[in-house]
């Protein structure tokens, strides 16, 4: 009887054994299912997302606006930005000129005045979408002739860039502190900047307006040279805190940001960013200036940051502060806007 109990009871522990790792096996089976469920929908959330990152052509200059993207530029070489990007650097933006208009480039960071000449050259198919750059210039002398505006008077200043913004901004304060451009002050075009630096440095230039990194430059190269004169101060003076020295922008095609408004916002989000570590991370920052050939080496370009007024304004904190820079520019010489006021359609509402 003892033997018929036992083996009843082995039965009984096998059945539920059985059960047990039939249950083991459905609950595993059920679990690998849905992991490899969620991963397949992963998968296809992270190929979906890929797919739609938008082709973005970027141009700046090869100066301060340049520097301000570089991070943005390692961040898209990493392939860890919103948009896939498309970069162009130019040292001078006559040579973006005809790209703007023929829509070859989607976002510019271009000169402020330029921005508003191409506006109107447009009828209205760029905007302006942020402010990148305040004030870069600087006069350098080699000496300590000039402490104020007013001691440039009988003395020959070379600048470059007939009729670019840097021209205006210097001719604006020269008549604001009573001098007459090529009549008080001979104003020299002959150089642009980089050979207007060199010329300093060896002494065939005495006095010089030039924006930066090029007064870093030369002043490295030649310890003699001093900073006679911010320009910012001067414009500052001169208009009574009107407007902002705003010398750069960034602009965008209107077709552009009206067919791509997030990737647009998010272009702007990147570069904001971009520009903060910049300016926090000046070391780091001078690294990637001289990695992507907008500054000949890195010590330059660390020494540079702190002086070149890098920034990020949305278009709309900027409106009015730009509307007041454009009507100064606008009664100094229309030409130097497109040949009249832009209106509210230039500037890009996020």
């Amino acid at each position: 009887m003892k033997k018929k109990w036992l083996a009843l009871l082995l039965i009984t522990l096998m059945i539920f054994g059985v059960s047990a790792c039939s249950k083991d096996v459905t609950e595993t089976t059920a679990a690998e299912s849905t992991a490899e469920s969620t991963v397949a929908e992963t998968t296809a959330e992270s190929t979906e997302a890929v797919k739609d990152k938008i082709e973005v052509k970027v141009a700046a200059l090869k100066g301060p606006t340049g520097m301000g993207l570089v991070k943005l530029m390692e961040n898209s070489n990493q392939g860890i930005t919103e948009n896939n990007y498309t970069f162009e650097l130019s040292g001078s933006p006559d040579d973006l000129v005809g790209k703007v208009i023929n829509g070859e480039l989607d976002i510019i960071a271009v000169p402020t005045n330029l921005a508003a000449v191409l506006y109107n050259k447009t009828q209205g198919a760029v905007q302006i979408a942020a402010v990148n750059t305040l004030g870069v210039l600087y006069v350098l002398e080699n000496g300590d002739s000039i402490q104020s505006v007013t001691d440039l008077k009988g003395k020959a200043l070379s600048t470059s860039g007939k009729g670019a913004s840097p021209d205006y901004v210097m001719q604006y304060i020269l008549k604001q502190n009573g001098l007459t451009p090529d009549v008080d002050v001979m104003l020299d075009y002959k150089l642009e900047h980089a050979d207007l630096a060199a010329a300093l440095v060896a002494g065939d230039a005495k006095i010089a307006l030039l924006p930066q990194p090029f007064v870093t430059t030369a002043m490295m190269k030649n310890p003699d040279l001093r900073i006679a004169l911010d320009i910012t101060k001067e414009w500052n003076a001169a208009t009574g805190g009107e407007a902002e020295l705003s010398m750069g922008v960034i602009i965008v095609q209107k077709a552009f940001a009206e067919a791509n408004p997030e990737a647009l916002n998010a272009f702007l989000d990147e570069y904001k960013a971009s520009v903060d570590y910049v300016n926090t991370e000046n070391a780091e920052a001078a690294k990637l200036v001289e990695k992507f050939e907008i500054l000949p080496n890195a010590a330059i370009a660390e020494k540079a940051i702190p002086l070149s007024n890098i920034v990020y304004i949305d278009a709309a904190d900027a409106k009015a502060s730009l509307d007041g820079f454009f009507k100064i520019l606008f009664d100094f010489d229309p030409k130097s806007i497109g040949g009249k006021l832009v209106d509210e359609g230039i500037y890009y509402n996020r």
